[in-house]
């Protein structure tokens, strides 16, 4: 299978890697031409547009920053929309918004090709390790025909449904992170100004049932005061304010969401909108007069799982069939 890649950064080149790495023929596409260089030098293809993608691989998967991207490298001059057709399944693998992912899918649909929306979720450290968890929207059809390559991005790979569906589950799934980082770091000022040992403290909520995924790989990051989860605040109010839409255009009366938004929005204007997410902290940290750190964590997280093969989760619905 011949697997074109357009967006090389924390997370797509991670991705990337994993398709060289497990013997796919890679073609790759960046606007930073020191990615492409890194890929061209261990073995794949350089890129010359989308379109030239489209018309000589099997599968064009993009993941890029913002639903805005996404749509100038499909329907823009030289985009996928030029060169796809029969037989070509174009991935979108970036967190975006479900309308804009159905209508660019119809658009592909449309010219004879396949299209699936597969998001990823649990950090660039696991994206790295080819062990992330993959969200796939998409006819069964078209899943199984690119269930070889997910389960190389992937080691847990969904089918959530039709186009759409996996944008708002991963939407949903990143507004939870944000909930949990934002309580962690409450947890953790308010262990240090009552005089608690903060490794101690991080220990106590890593065996209990207070801990989550969040404590255990961005706790770790920031009390080693890295912050540092290849992750930033602009990345982190996109997200947010997306599920905030979702909420809305259902009309569900959220209360904790715009409190998120707005806690984001004031980290945004006091440190900039490439600031690591973690050091959402800062303000605590200066509203206290507090330094949350403590003693031998690591600057960056790495996995401790082993690369293997990924596989298919099917949702359990015995007890609903069981109901009816």
């Amino acid at each position: 299978m011949n697997v074109g890649f357009i967006g090389l950064g924390n997370v797509g080149g991670k991705l990337a890697g994993s398709i060289l790495r497990n013997g796919f023929e890679l073609t790759v596409l960046d606007l930073d031409e020191n990615l492409m260089a890194k890929f061209v030098s261990n073995g794949a293809k350089r890129g010359e547009s989308p379109r030239q993608l489209a018309e000589t691989c099997d599968v064009v998967i993009t993941c890029l920053p913002s639903p805005a991207a996404c749509a100038a490298v499909v329907e823009g001059p030289d985009g996928i929309l030029e060169g796809i057709g029969p037989g070509t399944v174009w991935a979108e693998m970036s967190t975006t918004d479900a309308s804009e992912v159905k209508r660019l899918a119809g658009l592909a649909i449309a010219k004879g090709g396949e299209a699936i929306e597969c998001p990823v979720s649990g950090g660039c450290h696991r994206a790295a390790t080819g062990n992330i968890s993959i969200f796939a929207g998409c006819s069964r059809e078209t899943f199984e025909k690119a269930l070889p390559f997910l389960t190389v991005l992937g080691r847990r790979v969904l089918h959530t449904g039709e186009i759409g569906s996996a944008s708002v589950l991963k939407v949903v799934t990143n507004y939870l992170a944000t909930a949990n980082l934002v309580s962690v770091c409450e947890a953790l000022t308010t262990c240090k100004a009552a005089g608690m040992d903060l490794n101690t403290a991080y220990e106590a909520i890593k065996i209990s049932s207070g801990t989550s995924f969040v404590h255990e790989t961005e706790g770790q990051v920031i009390l080693n005061g890295s912050r540092d989860i290849s992750f930033t605040m602009d990345l982190v109010a996109k997200d947010i304010g997306l599920f905030q839409a979702i909420a809305e255009t259902h009309e569900v009366p959220l209360e904790l969401s715009p409190l998120l938004n707005k806690i984001f929005a004031d980290g945004i204007e006091r440190y900039g909108p490439r600031e690591l997410s973690p050091n959402i902290i800062k303000r605590l940290e200066e509203d206290t007069g507090l330094t949350i750190l403590g003693d031998g964590f690591p600057a960056e997280m790495a996995d401790d799982e082993p690369e293997e093969p990924g596989y298919e989760v099917v949702a359990n619905r015995a007890q609903s069939v069981a109901a009816e």
